[in-house]
């Protein structure tokens, strides 16, 4: 009888469900990021080092927008531990990558003088 004491709330614990609403703007707001980026690659408007900062800066965007609407990642989700993981996970990452290519770059440079 002591279980009947707890309340189902499956809303509290951290996890959010999405509703339908949210999940429209998403899917438009990421509809919209990659056809925006397409159309500049097809049609040449801009001068090329423009056109790739803009498909960097649409890549991003359509990360965050997936990341909010669809993992449901904010500063509420979890206790922020959701967000602090995958801040950590990026930092890592980027660590890794910027030391790789630092390295493989040097390793070149090195060779190449020789």
């Amino acid at each position: 009888m002591a279980h009947d004491n707890h309340a189902h709330d499956h809303g509290t614990g951290g996890e959010s469900h999405g509703t339908v609403k949210s999940y429209l703007i998403g899917f438009v707001l990421c509809a919209l990021l990659t056809v925006v980026p397409f159309a500049l690659v097809m049609n040449p408007v801009l001068s090329r080092p423009l056109t790739l900062f803009l498909l960097v800066g649409f890549a991003v965007a359509q990360i965050l927008v997936q990341l909010v609407f669809f993992l449901h990642m904010d500063r509420k989700s979890e206790g922020g531990w959701n967000l602090a993981s995958f801040v950590f996970t990026l930092v890592i990452l980027f660590i890794v990558v910027a030391l790789s290519v630092w390295i493989i770059w040097s390793m070149h440079y090195h060779m190449m003088i020789n």
